[in-house]
């Protein structure tokens, strides 16, 4: 992935959760009712791969000479997201319970909508083909890309308040991700400065820009540094 915008002032890694029991049934589960129960978590394999991941976040860490004590995981409230941050947590010796891990709402699924929820993941192409078209189009009371990189301005914007200097391990979901990926990369096509981030990113919210979310895709439990 190639270096965003300098106009943040953390570095960023991101992390799509692992496989979970919604993937393994084959199942969109995106409502933050539903994604919080116990019952939408992780797989077996899925905390495998959360545990590989910490493994690997570790050792990036460690020889780029970066202190454990300079990491921030911030992540989706959904189980799933939650199950995952805490085994890399684990991981790197970070008390869960403690100031150096944050839950936040933000960074939750996108909601596909009533009349997606908790059916075939076959729908997924459905719903990307439509943000192809129009990505500012809401869906049945669902998100459109827009809405959901609106609200990923509001956490990027609280953790550039929060934390300076600090590598931000953001664990979240496909579609989320994909959308920070394209806004982020748009930035440092454009050299975006000037002004606050919600301000930045949203001059950077067009049809060219996030109608591509998908070409920034992950796997589940893959991790990448965005800046």
């Amino acid at each position: 992935m190639a270096k965003t915008s300098p106009f943040l002032r953390n570095s960023y890694w991101i992390l799509r959760h692992g496989k979970s029991i919604p993937n393994d049934k084959g199942l969109i589960v995106s409502s933050l009712e539903n994604g919080i129960l116990d019952e939408f978590g992780l797989a077996p394999d899925g905390r495998q791969q959360a545990q590989l991941a910490g493994e690997l976040l570790d050792k990036e860490l460690k020889r780029r000479n970066i202190l454990v004590e300079n990491v921030q995981i911030c992540y989706s409230p959904f189980s799933r997201t939650t199950h995952t941050a805490k085994i890399v947590a684990d991981v790197l010796g970070i008390p869960f319970e403690g100031p150096q891990c944050k839950a936040m709402t933000e960074l939750r699924e996108r909601f596909f909508g009533p009349l997606f929820e908790l059916l075939s993941h076959d729908k997924y192409a459905e719903i990307w083909a439509l943000d192809e078209k129009d990505p500012f189009m809401l869906r049945e009371g669902g998100e459109s890309v827009a809405d959901v990189a609106s609200r990923l301005s509001v956490a990027l914007a609280k953790l550039e308040a929060e934390f300076q200097g600090c590598n931000i391990l953001v664990v979240s979901h496909g579609d989320p991700l994909q959308i920070l990926q394209a806004i982020l990369y748009a930035a440092k096509e454009e050299n975006s400065t000037g002004g606050d981030i919600s301000s930045r990113i949203k001059q950077l919210m067009t049809y060219s820009v996030l109608s591509q979310h998908r070409k920034f895709a992950l796997l589940t439990a893959e991790l990448r540094q965005i800046n």
